[in-house]
């Protein structure tokens, strides 16, 4: 049996094992970065070791939903920090849970920038962000509330260090909390993806204006908590082709090429790239544009999301247009997704509703796994 098991594996590339710097990883499938807002105060809660355990495999890799670097980056509900002694604490018991099962375990750090209103910054402050544009009203994911944002204060030069180094303390913390690494937060229209794009950064000063000044923050982030950890235990995650929260570029071709090559200097572990499929929040959309570039250019591990199936998750890994493939939704209803991959049975559908409610156990614990074939 063990051989057949074996034998089944090797057939399935997804399933093949891999190295990743120091991490010796037994399969591809990649549990992605979920915000799921079940920490109450922003502090994680003993449900969340449940959840990331029943996900976990021997060998496995996981990152956390993204994990607010300070008082300033909060955007959502109850969405967990890494910014106090309390937080490294509350992670403590979630990471044991993850490595008792064997598996590889990342933070991913983030700041929402101005995704964001007063509600949610300290004192009642607006949020911050490089520019002072403000974001329109959105329907938030469920369909029906509408989210309000604050229009934004525009970072002073003098102010961008301090966030940088909030991003190198909150990733000292995630090691003290027992995480394997980090994953830098620079996609999806939050602060480090705000600076990137240019139909957003309207800077004048060094962190403006050319494609490598707007690259400036998130390169000096990287540089900080690289230093700060090593690099062969940092990732970054970017979306340059998406257009989330109004935070498109005109030539995200340009833009992403530039992030590869550039992120080869620091020789950190992996990049983490959203397909340009993916062009709003959980939607495929026909695109001419594909991350081959990219993936040419960066010399560590490269990581695909977006809308990906089994099919062609495992097509991506055979066709060596990525290394691992990270799977959300799938993953968020099929705890047990690689299992499942590995004997083609078929999915538990999501159950989209629950996403982001505060449930410690609906729609977040309680997804079936397979029957034990034992």
């Amino acid at each position: 049996m063990e051989m057949e098991n074996a034998e089944a594996k090797q057939s399935i590339p997804l399933l093949s094992p891999y190295k990743m710097g120091r991490f010796n990883l037994s399969h591809r499938v990649v549990l992605a970065p979920l915000t799921r807002q079940r920490s109450y105060g922003n502090v994680p809660q003993p449900h969340a070791a449940i959840y990331y355990s029943q996900r976990t495999t021997p060998g496995g890799f996981l990152i956390t939903e993204a994990t607010g670097v300070s008082d300033t980056a909060q955007g959502y509900q109850d969405t967990p920090g890494i910014w106090t002694k309390e937080h490294v604490e509350a992670w403590k018991p979630i990471v044991d849970a993850v490595h008792a099962k064997g598996g590889i375990f990342f933070c991913q750090i983030w700041h929402v920038g101005r995704v964001s209103n007063r509600g949610f910054q300290p004192n009642g402050q607006a949020p911050i962000s490089c520019s002072d544009k403000p974001l329109m009203p959105q329907i938030r994911s469920n369909g029906i509330d509408e989210a309000m944002f604050t229009p934004p204060r525009r970072l002073s030069i003098e102010e961008i260090p301090g966030i940088v180094n909030d991003f190198r303390l909150a990733a000292r913390n995630a090691m003290e909390a027992g995480f394997d690494g980090v994953e830098i937060h620079g996609a999806n229209g939050y602060l480090i993806d705000q600076f990137m794009k240019d139909t957003v950064n309207d800077r004048t000063d060094e962190y403006g204006g050319s494609l490598q000044n707007r690259c400036k923050f998130a390169l000096d982030i990287v540089d900080a908590v690289a230093k700060e950890i090593g690099p062969d235990r940092v990732g970054i995650r970017l979306s340059p082709f998406a257009d989330y929260m109004e935070s498109g570029d005109t030539n995200p071709g340009a833009l992403g090429l530039y992030m590869a090559e550039s992120l080869n200097k620091y020789g950190i572990l992996y990049c983490h790239v959203i397909e340009a499929r993916m062009k709003t929040m959980g939607e495929i959309s026909a695109c001419p544009h594909t991350l081959m570039p990219m993936r040419k250019a960066f010399k560590g591990t490269f990581i695909s999301a977006g809308g990906f199936t089994r099919e062609d998750g495992n097509e991506a890994v055979a066709k060596g247009r990525t290394d691992l493939v990270a799977y959300g939704r799938w993953f968020l209803a099929n705890p047990d997704l690689p299992k499942r991959f590995q004997v083609d049975a078929p999915l538990n559908k999501y159950d989209r509703p629950t996403f982001y409610t505060s449930d410690p156990v609906v729609g977040y614990t309680d997804y079936p796994f397979l029957e034990s074939t034992a």
